[in-house]
């Protein structure tokens, strides 16, 4: 864990742009994207490549042409069909700043709200992803810690619920909403906050951006993939592309995996402490530095048997029992089929992501609530198959082999967004962002990796680097929080991107003032139905990241490189690290299910 002994690396509110990066080491990096040789990469201090500037282009500040209360009679049958309305409009403060609150429904049931500035509009529009299984508007914005034109409140902000008000998968039973909550809500949000912008400025935006994490990362890549001139940038945070097997085998699998023979779980969150130190005490200097950190997950090879009790040994405390090392050995391997022994999924937790497990499948007690078991058991009963099984349904009933995942397969291009044909994407100028913290407990990083590779497989790598790049941050859990820094503005590079052509590099990472930071990507709901544990109260309005002061600060490059200590200077600044390839960087991702990840026709 990085040092509490924090040094202030920026004063205020700071913007990274990479304009100086370019002109600084052009030489060095001239026609050479971010997955490119690393013989062709700057060797710099992160501090030697960053500047402070405004992200994106100067536009100018757009005033209301009309009442907020005007909005009200905007006609949304043509849109969203009969019964669609707006509810109300009116005008509220929110962080210091006055907004037109339009909240409505899209027929028959797809709540959303659009938050438009009075008087201080710079003609950019931004639409919120949700988290799990959303049923509730949210406005909490993510990745952006920092974003100077994001805390000016001057964009105007969307979000929607999805389709539905309830935090479990019983809205399945409706194939209109389960159209809704797979791509429908999102996209015909992003069109009727855009009617509404023309309405209310009396002009259209310039930009329009979408940015979520989890749920809100597949939203963003369904949006991509679907509806390609529906945002100029998206940023997708731990995307749950992969839903079908994500909720029905990979989360059933690490309930299941840690269930013993009376049916009460094996591990409690207890013991992860023990685990986690010694998986740090095998990798953690692998990177060259001993920070409670893996930099590299996929070249940590971590066998639980080092933690076995001794025959005889009474410090069990220290050690564990042959039913916990069995039930760690399946957590981390993750379900095969029988016949084939292939994988039915990318990739289980990554090794370091232990301390996290106790927010989605480890429970604190044997009856405490269990994340995970709920939304496999809602998206089982509810979701997954064409038909709706009996709700007599248990975890116990999942077929974890070829037939099992076949039958997942059949609504996996409805809900699935793994389509990796971003042809459409990329022609219309759009620019993709995929991030993902290391030590996520709840959706593996390898789902993301395989996608950001089968882009390359599909459109070819250069072609890729053209409008997309991956971020991976050590020690961060679920879209936020965790051992590393977490806090970082994905925001304003994409502006930068976007509006003046110039591609990502270099981010800069915060340790966030504690870990669990915001709301942004986590499900509503309490925790073990909806929501994990330790995640702080929803707010009302627009929620913003408070860039904590003089927080520890690290560089994170886009993958597959990966920042290591320079050897001198403090270890809590950005300033003291350079740019290194990581060892291990696979090209291919096999499972029984690859072709999820191949291009595919989608079931509207």
């Amino acid at each position: 864990m990085i040092s509490k002994s924090f040094t202030r690396l920026w004063q205020g509110v700071a913007v990274f742009s990479l304009f100086t990066l370019v002109t600084m080491t052009e030489a060095a990096q001239q026609n050479v994207p971010a997955s490119g040789p690393s013989k062709h990469v700057t060797n710099q201090p992160a501090a030697a490549v960053t500047s402070l500037t405004p992200a994106g282009l100067i536009l100018p500040a757009v005033k209301s042409v009309i009442d907020c209360s005007a909005l009200t009679k905007t006609d949304l049958t043509a849109l969203g069909g009969e019964g669609s309305h707006i509810i109300s409009a009116k005008e509220t403060q929110t962080n210091g700043s006055t907004f037109c609150q339009v909240d409505g429904v899209l027929s028959p049931a797809v709540g959303f709200r659009v938050m438009l500035p009075t008087t201080r509009w710079i003609q950019r529009y931004m639409q919120i992803g949700c988290g799990g299984l959303c049923g509730s508007i949210r406005t909490e914005v993510g990745a952006a810690a920092g974003c100077t034109p994001l805390n000016a409140n001057g964009f105007v902000i969307g979000a929607t619920d999805m389709g539905h008000g309830m935090d479990d998968d019983a809205f399945g039973n409706s194939a209109q909403k389960r159209v809704d909550f797979a791509y429908r809500a999102q996209h015909l949000t992003a069109l009727v906050s855009k009617q509404l912008i023309a309405a209310y400025y009396g002009r259209g935006p310039s930009y329009s951006y979408f940015n979520g994490c989890s749920d809100g990362g597949r939203e963003a890549l369904m949006e991509a993939q679907r509806y390609p001139d529906d945002f100029n940038g998206i940023i997708a945070g731990a995307p749950a592309m992969n839903l079908q097997v994500q909720n029905a085998i990979f989360n059933a699998w690490l309930v299941l995996a840690n269930t013993g023979a009376e049916g009460k779980p094996v591990i409690l969150s207890s013991r992860l402490p023990l685990i986690h130190n010694a998986v740090l005490a095998q990798c953690d200097a692998e990177d060259g530095q001993v920070d409670g950190l893996i930099s590299d997950p996929q070249s940590c090879h971590f066998d639980p048997q080092v933690l076995s009790c001794k025959a005889g040994s009474k410090d069990t405390q220290n050690c564990l029992s042959e039913a916990e090392i069995t039930a760690l050995r399946k957590i981390y391997e993750g379900p095969k089929d029988p016949q084939s022994g292939q994988k039915l999924i990318v990739g289980g937790p990554m090794p370091g992501s232990e301390l996290a497990w106790g927010a989605s499948f480890i429970p604190a007690t044997a009856d405490a609530p269990n994340f995970s078991k709920t939304i496999a058991l809602n998206t089982l009963q509810y979701l997954a198959y064409v038909k709706n099984p009996s709700k007599t349904l248990t975890l116990n009933d999942v077929q974890f082999n070829k037939v099992g995942l076949s039958e997942l397969a059949k609504l996996h291009p409805l809900y699935d967004a793994t389509n990796p044909d971003l042809k459409a994407f990329y022609e219309a100028s759009g620019k993709l962002i995929l991030w993902h913290g290391w030590a996520d407990g709840h959706i593996s990083p390898a789902n993301t990796l395989a996608y950001h590779q089968a882009l390359a497989d599909t459109m070819g790598g250069a072609t890729r680097d053209k409008f997309e790049r991956l971020y991976l941050f050590p020690g961060m859990h679920h879209c936020s929080g965790g051992e590393g820094p977490s806090q970082m503005d994905l925001i304003s590079p994409m502006m930068n991107w976007v509006e003046q052509g110039i591609a990502p590099d270099v981010i800069i990472s915060y340790q966030a003032a504690q870990k669990a930071t915001t709301r942004f990507g986590q499900p509503g709901g309490a925790p073990g139905k909806g929501a994990p544990q330790a995640v702080p109260p929803r707010s009302q309005g627009i929620t913003l990241e408070t860039l904590a002061q003089g927080a520890a600060s690290r560089p994170v490059y886009p993958y597959p490189f990966y920042a290591v200590y320079s050897g001198k200077g403090d270890v809590n600044s950005a300033a003291s690290y350079k740019r290194k390839r990581l060892k291990t960087v696979p090209t291919q991702y096999p499972w029984l299910g690859q072709d999820f990840f191949k291009p595919y026709q989608f079931i509207e």
